[in-house]
């Protein structure tokens, strides 16, 4: 299989690209922002390429590895008739950024475009206040082998928008999706608007042309839709080449040359995109990649663990950050900007682990209780009755005490049942409250019973 992706995100700009209308077209009424320049209307003209946007194109292309044309960069009219395009053309930019690189997948072009409006043929109806708003597509190279791989792809790439504060994200996503197999004609998909809607498209995709291959029917280069509601894709139309569209350069437009300078400034500015933060973190932090790569999950996320492995050692912030901090907010379906939770409290709470303040039992507990809560963690350690650690001989009486109440649980054990010494464990931490090390309990009971 080869596949590759033109993947559309809107930029945030808080006006359009051609013109001073708003780009909150979600949350207004149906065409309401909007004005004759983003209609296309007769005699109205373009305003200036909006400098926001391209100076968001430049970030993500920088952010994504890509080099920079620093020739004249200019727009094409692409022709083509849809109900949402009054003008029967679509503006788009020649490439801004090329020879890029993302998870092993070589990213062809980066160039910049308005988007069209919204239409609804189940009900007859069009919604400008989309028309105008700039995007951004991104076109790799056919260097993806499976749908696993295409789906890893979108999510380190939307892990980038996310990290860059100039796009929009997932939400706005769309992507069409070109897959071949075995020397066969390429087929495209459009329109499909998530990374699961990519990774289900491809592989319905896949089984559909392997089956027409065993039965030595010829694939066409066709234009197909993805129904996600039957996750089926269907054919819509041969497929167009680019003269199809008959790309002039538009003659409203003046051409921009984007400077050294200009690639300076946003180099200087731009955040750290999170691969490049990845490495860093395994070098600096002496950390694995794979903590590195959940602590860097998120933008925040990993801005706190800096924050905290200033005052705390690196591994073991990491350690409790990647596991049971990620496990609480995946719990409680939060990312960690939602979860109130600050380097200040994780540095407190982890600093009552290192002092052996609370067990790690408890510590587990005490977590669990942090999102949006405004105490502090020893605060919820003392209302929990966490705070404290047990003295070795309050431990082996109530390792003594759970051995002589179970006594079945004992002869489980000792016939081979592992599991049964899991619940002896339970039972000392009730009995100390939680206040026990779970390790040196097991130690003990095995001691003690055998």
């Amino acid at each position: 299989m080869k596949c590759g992706l033109e993947i559309h995100v809107q930029l945030e700009t808080e006006s359009k690209l051609f013109c001073d209308c708003p780009t909150n077209y979600q949350e207004a009424p149906a065409n309401t922002n909007i004005c004759p320049v983003c209609l296309n209307q007769p005699g109205a003209k373009p305003y200036p390429t909006n400098e926001k946007a391209l100076e968001n194109a430049l970030m993500i292309s920088l952010m994504l590895n890509c080099k920079i044309d620093t020739g004249f960069t200019y727009f094409m009219r692409k022709h083509y008739d849809y109900p949402d395009l009054p003008s029967g053309y679509q503006r788009t930019s020649v490439p801004i950024g090329y020879e890029g690189e993302l998870n092993g997948v070589r990213i062809r072009e980066i160039h910049m475009e308005e988007d069209p409006g919204q239409y609804k043929p189940d009900r007859g109806i069009v919604d400008f206040n989309r028309s105008g708003i700039p995007l951004i597509e991104i076109v790799t190279e056919p260097d993806i082998k499976s749908p696993e791989e295409a789906r890893n792809f979108l999510k380190e790439l939307i892990r980038v928008l996310q990290y860059s504060g100039g796009a929009r994200g997932e939400g706005t996503m769309r992507a069409d999706v070109n897959i071949s197999i075995e020397g066969g004609n390429r087929v495209e998909m459009k329109n499909i608007n998530s990374i699961k809607g990519a990774y289900k498209a491809l592989k319905f995709e896949l089984v559909r042309q392997k089956n027409l291959m065993k039965r030595g029917v010829e694939i066409k280069q066709e234009t197909r839709a993805y129904l996600e509601s039957q996750m089926i894709t269907v054919g819509m139309r041969l497929k167009e080449d680019a003269d199809d569209y008959r790309f002039i350069p538009d003659p409203d437009l003046p051409p921009m040359e984007i400077s050294e300078e200009q690639i300076n400034n946003v180099l200087e500015t731009m955040p750290e995109a999170p691969h490049n933060k990845v490495k860093r973190f395994v070098e600096e932090y002496n950390i694995d990649e794979e903590s590195a790569k959940v602590l860097t999950s998120e933008l925040d996320l990993a801005i706190a663990y800096e924050e905290v492995a200033k005052e705390v050692d690196s591994k073991f912030a990491a350690q409790w950050m990647r596991d049971e901090l990620k496990r609480v907010l995946s719990y409680n379906k939060l990312d960690f900007a939602e979860s109130g939770i600050t380097a200040k409290h994780l540095v407190e709470f982890l600093n009552m682990l290192i002092n052996k303040e609370i067990t790690t039992k408890a510590g587990q507990r005490i977590i669990e209780n942090m999102p949006n809560n405004e105490k502090s963690p020893k605060a919820i350690a003392e209302e929990l009755g966490l705070l404290g650690v047990v003295k070795d001989d309050e431990i082996i009486a109530a390792v003594k005490q759970a051995i002589e109440e179970n006594p079945k649980a004992v002869n489980d054990y000792l016939e081979g049942q592992k599991a049964s010494l899991n619940f002896l464990v339970g039972q000392v931490m009730r009995l100390t409250r939680g206040k026990a090390d779970p390790g040196e309990t097991v130690k003990l009971l095995k001691d003690n019973i055998e």
